[in-house]
């Protein structure tokens, strides 16, 4: 069984290798990212594993033979821009990253004339502001882009149909909604968050700085994304989509709250213009329920859990 996992040294891909060896302990991974591989919380035997290869996904070349020599039986397309945040920053470069080097890996695999089984990630954000009369949201719900980021998603779902029907490409998509847990940088929010709460608990820092506090989301622990993920490779439906979510919807200050109350705080908080976003969905709630009646998929992590494990790895990293 081998796997190809692209942007791998990323946060989602350090959950998914270590689930990986623990489910198959002789299963083989082919990483890639372009940046130097950092796993660093993951065992050192682990490390050993895995057969990385840096490079870029926009050089067709590098991904050609990426592709011929990894042979996989599973795909996993990680690599992305993730953050909204930073699509509003740089558009141009966002949305043509994410196209482009999607449509260079399957062009590679097309090439290689493999049969691998394709797990293409996709957003929440592709559905965009929706009436609250029309949560929480399905995989029939139409498509409401509102940032680059969320286009490009959309666009690498349709890619996703066009090269199944049209090249037979064993593809599964993904809507996967806001993800978290231990080890998340604090690029996004609740990583943040609890950054900054165990910052001023130690006297670091007098005031937790933030965006927009009264935005509702759909949090799911990266630990129960990565089991989803896998469960689809193996017995996803070819071209389907599937919603990766919990179903519950939160207000962010209210998850700011449950930090602050866990961590036995009380910090000021103050709003940053700069963390506002031009435009922003202010509600987003899921429905799981194509995944779980279809593959019996059921989380085991709730944000009471992920809250606590978050702060437990700021606080174990800050203090080091």
């Amino acid at each position: 069984m081998k796997y190809l996992i692209t942007g791998v040294s990323g946060f989602v891909g350090e959950h998914l290798i270590e689930y990986l060896f623990k489910e198959y302990p002789d299963a083989n991974i082919v990483g890639t990212d372009m940046y130097p591989m950092k796993l660093d919380s993951l065992d050192k035997d682990i490390q050993k594993k895995i057969e990385f290869h840096q490079g870029s996904l926009l050089d067709n070349e590098f991904v050609f033979d990426l592709v011929k020599k990894a042979k996989a039986d599973y795909v996993v397309h990680l690599a992305s821009y993730s953050s909204v945040a930073q699509s509003w920053q740089k558009p141009v470069e966002c949305f043509r990253n994410n196209v482009s080097i999607f449509l260079n890996l399957l062009g590679a695999i097309k090439n290689a004339k493999g049969d691998a089984r394709i797990l293409s990630i996709g957003s929440s954000e592709e559905y965009g502001v929706v009436d609250e009369k029309d949560l929480p949201l399905t995989e029939k719900s139409p498509f409401n882009p509102i940032s680059p980021y969320a286009v490009a998603r959309v666009s690498q779902e349709q890619l996703s149909q066009i090269y199944v029907k049209g090249y037979n490409l064993q593809i599964v998509c993904t809507r996967s909604f806001n993800h978290i847990g231990p080890r998340q940088t604090d690029r996004f929010v609740v990583s943040s968050l609890a950054k900054q709460v165990i910052e001023a608990k130690s006297g670091k820092r007098g005031k937790i700085t933030c965006g927009n506090l009264d935005i509702i989301r759909d949090f799911i622990d990266v630990r129960d994304v990565v089991r989803a993920y896998d469960l689809l490779l193996h017995k996803g439906k070819i071209s389907e989509v599937y919603n990766i979510c919990s179903g519950e919807g939160h207000k962010l200050l209210d998850v700011l709250n449950m930090l602050q109350k866990e961590a036995d705080t009380n910090i000021p908080i103050e709003q940053d213009p700069k963390l506002v976003r031009p435009a922003d969905n202010p509600m987003i709630i899921g429905s799981p329920r194509k995944i779980e009646k279809a593959l019996g998929f059921k989380r085991a992590y709730t944000l009471s859990q992920s809250i606590k494990d978050i702060l437990s790895y700021w606080q174990n990293k800050l203090t080091k």
